[in-house]
């Protein structure tokens, strides 16, 4: 039997690789942004949530859950588009000062939901999805690649859903602004669903030799489709047992697809296991989200189950393999790529687990996890930063 141990090879060249690349490639700057970002907000919010912070960061949950859907996660989302869709089209994505630009247009949301400007909030908020859905649909035009096109649409969904948050906080709308979070939970957890059904199976065949992880297409549609049935029942405003109904279907069909991908072949296998571990979290999602719904537990900790869990763990595994792939290192998790792992899906269970067992434990499972979340991905960056920032170890561009 195979006996793994961890490599630790180093991530910076035996020569010095010369020139700043960050503008390079979309995954560059918004891996960094989000990670950087990640650990700031997540620690002052926590900071925040206990009452040791003299002023406000956020004005309350509601901008605590928009900032981690609308800020971190769609930040990973267009950079992880933007240099797939180089590749699933072969035509350029947004380089040098175009995405720089596009990564300033981030920015600037990401100040302006600090500031009394709430229509500039939403304007800017709302542009950076859309710019980001015009780049990668110039690219798939282009090509043809109508495979992809549904990856704009939901850029587009997003600006829609961002910008249902912001007036109905500025009084312009006459609905719930949770709606617009909720709803964009829902196109999240579709898009993960997606390229998970995409890349999981595969890097569990090419990672795991003989691990014969299959995808079965009737399952796999039936997975999708029952989270577009959620979002469509959300949309509708559903609640009680039908809603619990739709959630428990989706979290078997779900459980199921992940039972076939074989995850228990993976262990010996970081950067492979990490995304099995996180994909578990959606499954878990969903059923504690039908125990929401019937009552039995808060709402919150179904919800963190997959803002904590599947993102999280998404993200920080996938940010690792794209950078290292992207960069021409070596597929392999060190000791520190495992450690913002631990730290990460740690998070998760502290967040999700304590609230169920002790719920007086709440304040306690917040300030935790938020240490150990901050702590994952502040090691990411600072692990990262040099990789993200110099050029690929093979002279190649991207």
């Amino acid at each position: 039997m195979m006996k793994f141990i961890p490599i630790e090879e180093p991530l910076r060249p035996a020569v010095e690789s010369t020139g700043f690349a960050l503008w390079q490639l979309g995954f560059r700057p918004f891996f960094l942004l989000a990670s950087v970002f990640a650990a700031l907000s997540i620690g002052l919010w926590a900071v925040q949530f206990a009452g040791w912070l003299p002023r406000p960061y956020l004005s309350g949950p509601l901008w605590h859950a928009h900032e981690m859907l609308f800020g971190f996660t769609l930040a990973v989302m267009v950079g992880f588009l933007l240099t797939a869709g180089r590749n699933w089209s072969n035509r350029p994505t947004p380089t040098g000062l175009p995405l720089a630009a596009l990564a300033l247009l981030w920015v600037a949301g990401r100040v302006l939901v600090l500031t009394p400007f709430g229509w500039a909030a939403a304007i800017v908020d709302a542009a950076f999805p859309l710019a980001a859905a015009a780049a990668l649909g110039v690219a798939f035009w282009a090509a043809r690649n109508r495979r992809n096109y549904f990856f704009v649409g939901l850029l587009v969904l997003m600006s829609a859903a961002d910008l249902g948050v912001h007036l109905s906080q500025l009084g312009v709308l006459d609905l719930p602004a949770w709606l617009g979070v909720q709803i964009a939970l829902d196109m999240v957890l579709f898009i993960m669903a997606v390229m998970a059904g995409r890349v999981i199976p595969m890097f569990t065949n090419n990672g795991v030799p003989g691990a014969g992880a299959v995808r079965h297409a009737m399952l796999d549609k039936s997975a999708l489709a029952s989270v577009l049935v959620l979002l469509a029942a959300d949309l509708l405003r559903l609640h009680g047992i039908a809603l619990a109904a739709i959630a428990l279907f989706c979290a078997g069909a779900h459980a199921l697809r992940w039972a076939f991908w074989k995850p228990w072949t993976t262990w010996r296998t970081p950067l492979v296991w990490v995304l099995h571990a996180a994909y578990a979290w959606i499954p878990l999602h969903l059923a504690l989200r039908a125990a929401s719904e019937l009552g039995w537990i808060s709402g919150s900790v179904a919800t963190h189950a997959l803002t904590v869990g599947a993102v999280g763990g998404l993200v920080i595994g996938m940010m690792t393999r794209t950078a290292r792939g992207h960069t021409a290192r070596p597929m392999r998790a060190d000791r520190f790529d495992i450690a913002c792992y631990a730290l990460v899906l740690t998070a998760a269970l502290v967040r999700v687990g304590l609230p169920l067992v002790a719920p007086a434990w709440a304040l306690h499972a917040v300030i935790c996890s938020a240490a150990l979340w901050s702590a994952g991905f502040g090691l990411f960056a600072l692990r990262y930063w040099p990789v993200l920032t110099r050029p690929r170890l093979d002279g190649k561009p991207g």
